[in-house]
C-alpha cells in the first residue's frame, strides 16, 4: 500500500461515526416527520439521515448533533401521542 493509500484509509477511519451516534440520528430523522407535518418535517428528515451518510465527514457537527437532541426530546403533538 502506498503512502497516499496509507493516509486516505487513515484518514476515512477517523471520520467514522459509531454505531450508537448513527442510530440516534436514524431515529432523529424518524421521528421529525412525526414532530414536524409537513415539507419542514420532510426536510429535517432528509437532512439528518443525509449527514448520517456522509455528511459527518465534512465536520462542525455541533448544530446537527444539538438537532438530533432536540428532535428526540422535544413532545410530540397532542394527536400524536394519542395514537
Amino acid at each position: 500500500m502506498t503512502y497516499y493509500r496509507r493516509a486516505e484509509a487513515a484518514s476515512l477511519d477517523h471520520g467514522r461515526m459509531d454505531h450508537h451516534e448513527k442510530a440516534r440520528l436514524r431515529a432523529a430523522s424518524f421521528r421529525a416527520t412525526r414532530l414536524y407535518p409537513g415539507p419542514v418535517g420532510e426536510l429535517l428528515s432528509r437532512e439528518l439521515l443525509a449527514w448520517e451518510e456522509f455528511g459527518y465527514r465534512l465536520g462542525g457537527s455541533q448544530l446537527i448533533m444539538r438537532l438530533v437532541d432536540h428532535v428526540l426530546t422535544a413532545p410530540l403533538p397532542q394527536a400524536e401521542q394519542a395514537c
